[in-house]
């Protein structure tokens, strides 16, 4: 018998929107799933042009009174642009008329994540104060911090109350700061090198990072790397840990060929990312909303700016999955999903638990 869920319903906590621009001002895109979700982390993406992934989040936003941006695919500090961002709603978000996320009869994707409703509160578990935005019980946790002069390795509290297992940091001052990845099972030892959420680049071994010392139930320990901790300079990182029957991060190892291999995750999924750990290749992002059913075949790259399965991601008939009521497969075996031999890192949340909290199937909605 699988484990009971502790969250019957993910989109509470979890939702993706597919929608098309219309080029207006105030363009107000509304959720559909069974809970009402306003977004704390908003991550969009145009599906049908070349445009960057834009990543805003209510931390931010009440930090620094304006409506600061990132984007995903590149080393850019934080960005303000009125055209682009309006509000976060209460089952969904609004935006203006920049073509990033409104381009009139251009189409997008939203991947959005609730956390504490824009609410933020000082930790004092490391060796500065963070300002974190937390919510436990869906395992993730927004942190800002600036880092302490003079420059040496940094514990960061986190709130989660459970180790994290995958997080990314990035430089919101300085130019050119990569977008800094643990992963859990990105190696043996992963608090022994990094990846980078921007680049194809596969697992490095670098003491700088994470200096050789994995995270605990309170802290984020970072090293000397000033990519994570420069004197002065303003920082965020994103973490998140596994919470049963909504969100999971692990690994698989290819095997090359159409059966490929089947990760147990215990729900259905709602959005997948895979990225080989061994060598070069895209963060490739699969969802449940631009594939209602499988194969799930409609790509985006998490560093690359292209449309949907342009570039390097492949055709629909390239680095497919199944996304299935306990997890999802491996259909092709193309390089960037399931290479023979190679360890990919998986980061998954849930659409639908296999078990609901009280032991049955959970009710269809």
């Amino acid at each position: 018998m699988a484990v009971y869920t502790t969250i019957d319903d993910p989109s509470e906590f979890f939702q993706v929107a597919t929608y098309t621009g219309n080029g207006g001002s105030n363009h107000g895109i509304v959720n559909n799933g069974n809970s009402d979700l306003k977004p704390d982390i908003l991550w969009y993406k145009s599906r049908s042009h070349a445009t960057s992934h834009i990543l805003y989040d209510s931390s931010r936003e009440n930090d620094s009174g304006e409506n600061k941006f990132l984007t995903v695919n590149t080393t850019a500090i934080d960005k303000t642009d009125a055209q682009m961002f309006e509000s976060f709603d209460t089952d969904g978000f609004s935006l203006n008329t920049d073509t990033d996320g409104n381009g009139n009869g251009r189409t997008y994707v939203a991947w959005q994540w609730k956390v504490n409703g824009g609410t933020v509160a000082n930790n004092t578990d490391g060796d500065l104060t963070t300002s974190i935005q937390v919510n436990q019980t869906a395992g993730c946790s927004i942190i800002t911090y600036t880092g302490l002069d003079p420059i040496e390795p940094l514990d960061l509290g986190h709130g989660l109350g459970k180790v994290p297992e995958f997080w990314f940091i990035k430089s919101r001052q300085i130019g050119a700061k990569q977008w800094g990845v643990y992963h859990k099972d990105m190696s043996a030892s992963p608090q022994n090198g990094y990846m980078t959420l921007h680049t194809t680049n596969p697992y490095y071994a670098a003491s700088t990072w994470w200096r050789n010392e994995a995270p605990t139930t309170t802290v984020i320990k970072t090293g000397e790397q000033d990519d994570v901790n420069r004197a002065n300079s303003n920082y965020i990182c994103y973490a998140w840990t596994s919470i049963q029957g909504f969100s999971k991060f692990g690994k698989y190892v290819g095997n090359g060929n159409a059966n490929g291999p089947f990760v147990y995750t215990g729900f259905k999924p709602a959005w997948v990312m895979v990225k080989d750990a061994t060598q070069a290749t895209n963060w490739e992002m699969f969802d449940h909303k631009r594939s209602p059913s499988n194969v799930a075949n409609l790509k985006l790259g998490a560093n690359l700016d292209v449309a949907e399965n342009g570039s390097d991601l492949g055709n629909t008939s390239q680095n497919n999955i199944d996304m299935l009521s306990n997890g999802f497969k491996m259909r092709t075996g193309n390089t960037d999903t399931n290479v023979s031999g190679d360890t990919y890192i998986y980061m998954a949340f849930a659409d639908k638990p296999l078990v609901a909290s009280n032991g049955t199937s959970p009710t269809a909605y």
